[in-house]
């Protein structure tokens, strides 16, 4: 397990304040309901009474053992900038979404509140209280769209690409898939890929903004606009040196081989296989670099792979997998289904009272939650424990017995945002808690298959 992330200082806490140089708000990123039930609580005084809400998922996607928690940094970036302008204002106004006390409220708008979940990158089970948003009903209502967008959608991502790195068995996968993806989202799930383990991205947005390290060298266009096949890799190889990877299979597969170690010599980088059997390609292409003496080229292979497919690669000679469509969107599951649920809220004693949803199938289970592992002996996960009971109870709730590791941290306190969990730092300590996360899971927890939840999970309730 990793080393214990640092208590957070003065320094690493930022107060939700205007940024000198202003970006786009993220204040409209949200449903009209929003703030029409704003309006509603505002004028019967509902509006400031404090509240508790909690973000879990019922349910994991089919024949999904654990879920990925990602988004958590994007989160937080998009608070800072969830401010009502001048704009959006006169837009809410223009188009009568709500009436002028509203929108004075509106204009001083700033989340005064706190949020605690799970760290970024942690493994998740139905149920897990993965955020928890605190403050006024009006402050925190607001922030319930842009959360469940984020999270809802980075958390697919992260979650597919877990099974793929595991099922890659230490092989480096390269997330490759933003033209499947809107501009944005590439962005996003470039951000998740990697902190669910995988080595690089193609998209430079996400490596410019998040320090990812990224990758690409030519598509076949490339090969194409050239004359022949073989000026196009002297071309390349030219520009970018030997330790170039040169895509071989835009014709004849053999050829392309010859063409690439001939131009490239012994010392060629790798060679990408993107079409055909990629298994018996592989296979082929290996004997033949070999033959030709170019034993230390890898061999990358991509073309619409998912988990399963990388999974029976297993003992193809490939050396790393550039993956795409399938990684952006959750590869069969674009979705966590997470919800935000209002679950606690004040009375009109003042006191904090568990509130609960009993829809079929589309219950709650009312009450402020934290949460935290069982590990056995060896390091390994044992059982997921909610805690739950008495508000003040679960609230400074610490575990008393060593083999329970507290899940929940700090991640908001009273607007201030912890900035471990932002930017390029925040996607660092993701990857590294992801990493740790998943190695405590149980032995057989990784499989592709259909199956349970990786472990149960167990309620503890307070006194």
């Amino acid at each position: 397990m990793s080393a214990e992330l640092p208590s957070p200082s003065d320094d690493v806490l930022t107060a939700l304040t205007p940024t000198a140089r202003m970006r786009p708000s993220t204040s409209l990123l949200t449903d009209r309901y929003e703030l029409t039930m704003l309006q509603a609580a505002l004028a019967d005084g509902t509006a400031h009474r404090h509240c508790v809400f909690e973000v879990f998922s019922r349910r994991l996607p089919h024949g999904r053992r654990y879920g990925v928690l990602a988004g958590t940094g994007r989160v937080l970036e998009a608070l800072a900038d969830f401010r009502f302008g001048e704009d959006e204002l006169e837009f809410l106004s223009r188009h009568r979404v709500v009436d002028a006390p509203t929108l004075a409220w509106l204009e001083d708008y700033r989340f005064g509140g706190s949020i605690t979940g799970y760290a970024e990158g942690e493994v998740f089970l139905p149920g897990s209280p993965v955020m928890v948003v605190e403050g006024t009903f009006a402050e925190a209502l607001l922030l319930e769209t842009l959360v469940l967008s984020v999270l809802n959608y980075d958390s697919a991502v992260a979650s597919a690409a877990s099974r793929m790195t595991s099922a890659a068995v230490g092989r480096p996968c390269l997330e490759m898939g933003s033209r499947r993806a809107h501009e944005h989202a590439a962005v996003a799930a470039a951000r998740a890929a990697v902190i669910a383990g995988f080595a690089g991205t193609s998209n430079l947005e996400a490596g410019r903004r998040y320090d990812l390290p990224t990758i690409g060298t030519a598509a076949h266009s490339y090969t194409l606009v050239h004359d022949d096949e073989r000026t196009a890799f002297a071309s390349q190889v030219a520009a970018q040196g030997a330790g170039t990877t040169l895509l071989v299979d835009t014709f004849d597969v053999a050829q392309g081989v010859r063409n690439a170690v001939d131009v490239a010599g012994r010392d060629l980088g790798a060679v990408r296989l993107d079409s055909g059997d990629l298994l018996q390609l592989a296979q082929e292409v290996r004997e033949q670099l070999d033959g030709l003496g170019a034993t230390g080229t890898r061999i990358v292979v991509s073309s619409d792979l998912d988990e399963h497919a990388i999974a029976a690669l297993a003992v193809a000679p490939v050396d790393s997998y550039g993956v795409g469509t399938s990684v952006v969107t959750g590869s069969g599951a674009p979705t966590c289904g997470m919800v935000y649920k209002l679950v606690a809220r004040e009375g009109r004693d003042g006191t904090l009272e568990p509130v609960e949803k009993a829809s079929a199938r589309k219950g709650s289970v009312g009450g402020r939650k934290c949460a935290a592992r069982r590990l056995d002996s060896e390091g390994r996960a044992v059982e997921e424990v909610v805690v739950t009971g008495p508000d003040d109870a679960v609230a400074t709730w610490t575990p008393a017995e060593a083999e329970l590791r507290r899940l929940m941290v700090p991640l908001v306190a009273h607007g201030a945002v912890d900035t471990r969990w932002t930017g390029a730092v925040g996607v660092a300590n993701a990857v590294e808690r992801h990493q740790a996360s998943r190695a405590e899971l149980p032995r057989g927890a990784r499989r592709l298959s259909v199956g349970d939840p990786a472990i149960p999970t167990t309620v503890l309730r307070l006194t």
